[in-house]
Order: C-alpha cells, then sequence, then structure tokens
C-alpha cells in the first residue's frame, strides 16, 4: 500500500496547575483558538475545544507520525508563554504536568463534541476531580489516586 491512511480521534483533558482557575471567559476567547492553531501548526486537527476555568478539553485528530505527548507538551508549553505574554498580569498561570486523553471512535464524534460543549452546564453538578476520575474508570485505565492530582 503506497500510502498511510489513519483516522485518530483523541479527547484530550488537561488543568491548569492546582486546578487555579484561571480560564476566565476572556481569556478564553482568546486562548482557545490559539490553541487550535498551534494543533494545526503541528498538523492536527482541532474539532472541538471546551472547558471551565479550571481545565479545558480538546477533541482532535492527531497523526501516527508523532505521539500525543509530543503534542500537548507543545500546546500547553506554548499556550502557557502565550498566556505570560499576552496578559502579564497572569504571570503565575501555569498548566498542570500530566494530562488525560481518550481514543475516541468516529460514531462517538457529536457526542463528544456536545459533551465539550456542555462544560459550563456539566461542572454546575460535577467538579473536575470527579469528572476526571469517572473518565478514568469509564475507559478502564489503571490509576493510583494519591498521584492523579497534584
Amino acid at each position: 500500500m503506497p500510502g498511510t491512511y489513519t483516522q485518530i480521534l483523541l479527547h484530550t483533558v488537561y488543568s491548569t496547575k492546582h486546578r487555579e482557575p484561571w480560564i476566565t471567559p476572556d481569556l478564553a476567547e482568546r486562548l482557545y483558538p490559539y490553541i487550535g492553531g498551534i494543533v494545526r501548526a503541528e498538523r492536527g486537527v482541532l474539532y472541538d475545544i471546551g472547558g471551565v476555568a479550571d481545565h479545558v478539553h480538546l477533541y482532535l485528530r492527531w497523526r501516527p507520525d508523532e505521539t500525543v505527548s509530543n503534542l500537548l507538551k507543545t500546546v500547553k508549553a506554548r499556550s502557557s508563554l502565550w498566556v505570560h505574554q499576552t496578559f502579564p498580569q497572569l504571570a503565575a498561570f501555569a498548566w498542570q504536568e500530566g494530562y488525560s486523553a481518550f481514543s475516541v471512535s468516529k460514531s462517538q464524534a457529536e457526542a463528544v463534541k456536545k459533551y465539550i460543549a456542555g462544560q459550563a452546564a456539566h461542572h454546575k453538578h460535577e467538579d473536575f476531580k470527579t469528572e476526571l476520575l469517572r473518565f478514568l474508570r469509564v475507559h478502564e485505565i489503571e490509576f493510583d489516586e494519591r498521584y492523579v492530582f497534584d
């Protein structure tokens, strides 16, 4: 076969350091498109992004020749630098060290987009810690709760 054909769809989640509520609606309005530009520059496709004050969700298509870890390291480093340069009053802004990434079937694309779009309403009933632990359990990811959060 002369070509490589993939459909690597991911739902990634990561928070601000110590889950500090840095991401105001005004910041999100500028930060989310900036993150989309980073994903595009890395040759990925960002289908959706959303979140609340202490974390973000990305639904994206990724390429087979690069790791998810490198993508998210780049996204977090470049977006953090951009926040510091654009909003000097947010000098303490930082992302958490780790992330979560879940594979998504194409048949679940609309459900993931709807979930991300509904973050504000969703988090009136469930905090980030509970949400992330639920995701880890549903996706049957082994973890030690002592080390999930910083």
